[in-house]
């Protein structure tokens, strides 16, 4: 399938919720992700249809996560990194504070590396350690990680490059519920109710743990 109704869309998309009556479906989970067609012609708006973001990916001008995009399907993930080759533009998809995807302009050496969340650990044969992360890839890696760390991966390198413990003190975001989108610092785990004590900006909340994602 190719197309969704615009009303099933995920309302973390920033698009507008009428219009034509179908958009593109992403190529992932339409809740944890946007297209590149919506990155580059409703968010970038370097693109008037999907006609001409088909020829920018014909001749190899973007790249997602340093790598060239073949399908304007394919997700832009959160805290992916977006760049346009032709303008020598680099971009992070990030969130807003109303919980809305959105871009922050970055530096070139900054698209090699992305943070996300670990969501799952197994040991594997031979003792081997597998990374599963929140963006739906996973990493065999050596590196200290407990679920509900984050990790940093460098795409240049295809590994994990260090690990950011879930512990007191540390920057976080929050990346679902009725909060997603707002950052601030983790005042105190409760893992005994599977809750955070967060504080954003001097107000103080409680959270679920799992909508939570170090990102320092």
């Amino acid at each position: 399938m190719t197309h969704l109704k615009r009303q099933k869309v995920s309302k973390r998309w920033p698009i507008p919720r009428k219009g034509t009556k179908f958009v593109v479906s992403p190529s992932f989970s339409p809740t944890r992700g946007v297209p590149i067609l919506v990155v580059l012609r409703d968010m970038l708006k370097i693109c008037q249809n999907r006609k001409e973001s088909k020829k920018a990916l014909h001749a190899k001008q973007i790249l997602l996560n340093s790598k060239i995009v073949k399908d304007d399907r394919q997700s832009a993930l959160l805290f992916d990194t977006i760049s346009i080759v032709p303008a020598e533009k680099y971009y992070r998809l990030g969130l807003s504070s109303n919980g809305k995807y959105s871009l922050e302009e970055i530096q070139e050496k900054e698209t090699n590396f992305k943070v996300t969340k670990v969501v799952d650990k197994r040991i594997l044969k031979r003792k081997k350690i597998q990374l599963n992360l929140y963006d739906g890839k996973n990493f065999l890696s050596d590196t200290k990680c407990n679920v509900g760390d984050s990790v940093v991966i460098n795409f240049k390198k295809k590994k994990i490059e260090k690990c950011l413990p879930l512990t007191d003190k540390v920057k976080i975001v929050i990346v679902e519920g009725k909060h997603a989108g707002k950052g601030g610092f983790l005042e105190k785990l409760k893992p005994e109710r599977k809750m955070a004590k967060l504080n954003l900006e001097g107000k103080e909340i409680n959270v679920l743990i799992k909508q939570i994602m170090v990102v320092e």
